[in-house]
């Protein structure tokens, strides 16, 4: 084999070579992947060809197609502490976080070139404004009683308003922390606990003045139900005796019955005058009871 041969098949090997490295290539540019939670925006000389949301493998055209991906999923954004001021002009510290989501890769890419770091300048400047609005609108004692699911309400809403046009959405803007200054901070705090305070006393107050509205209430129930209750008896016991009378009126209306009676009654008065030790009895001749004793008519 001659030196000219060998260079021809060295070079029939090294184009071979070569273009086997190119299919590779091409074949390698043809396909992109979609991740899970993720978008992919593919591009054709820098315009938008369509957005691809179906995770797993794909076709695109090699060396002319683009594909940028973009994570669609939740995000957390901390944002740095910031001054506000409130209604009554006291100053205060929030500290807020973000989450937040790509829902529309096609904005996200126009305006902000689906570059996360812009999009979280948007949101910041975002959120900070709806946070310094909110509170400027509110005294530093409505905000301190509304913290919480309200205020993000209100800021997250606010902050939306101010993004809609990004292809982001942010899912909750809350106040993690708000503070006072230190050098005021003691003073609100004893101004607060005063003023819980003096709540607590009016309603202690109260309390004992409609307690003491019940005590009475009830004592004059109690007095009206038992002067009915000894009203009824007397009526009653003066119904009973009444009847009482009448029933002895009935039952002695004739002479025999009367002298019954009497002789019944002084029975009674001499047993009565005989008890204890002392068992001498002197009696008046003309009395009852010694006609009764002796038979006397």
């Amino acid at each position: 084999m001659t030196k000219q041969t060998t260079k021809k098949s060295t070079a029939k090997s090294v184009l071979l070579v070569i273009f086997l490295l190119f299919i590779i290539i091409v074949i390698v540019n043809s396909f992109y992947t979609v991740q899970y939670n993720s978008k992919a925006i593919v591009k054709r000389f820098g315009k938008i060809l369509k957005i691809e949301s179906d995770a797993g493998l794909h076709f695109k055209v090699p060396f002319i197609d683009d594909v940028q991906e973009v994570y669609a999923g939740n995000r957390v954004y901390d944002i740095p502490t910031s001054d506000v001021i409130t209604k009554d002009k006291k100053s205060m510290i929030a500290d807020d976080y973000v989450v937040w989501q790509v829902t529309d890769a096609t904005k996200y890419y126009k305006t902000l070139s689906a570059v996360d770091a812009r999009a979280e300048e948007r949101i910041d400047a975002a959120v900070y404004n709806a946070t310094k609005n909110t509170i400027s609108s509110m005294t530093q004692d409505e905000v301190i009683a509304a913290r919480g699911a309200v205020l993000t309400e209100i800021i997250t809403e606010a902050a939306n308003s101010d993004i809609e046009g990004y292809g982001i959405t942010i899912i909750t803007a809350e106040i993690k922390a708000l503070d006072l200054p230190e050098d005021n901070k003691e003073a609100v705090y004893e101004r607060m606990i005063s003023e819980r305070e003096n709540i607590a006393a009016s309603y202690t107050a109260q309390g004992e003045s409609e307690a003491q509205m019940i005590k009475n209430e009830t004592d004059k129930e109690v007095a009206i139900t038992i002067a009915e209750a000894e009203k009824d008896a007397e009526t009653i016991i003066a119904e009973g005796e009444a009847e009482y009378m009448r029933i002895l009126s009935e039952a002695y209306n004739d002479p025999d019955k009367a002298d019954f009676y009497n002789y019944i009654r002084g029975l009674d008065a001499l047993k009565a005058s005989l008890k204890g030790n002392n068992n001498t009895l002197i009696l008046d001749k003309d009395s009852e009871l010694v006609k009764i004793l002796y038979g006397i008519e």
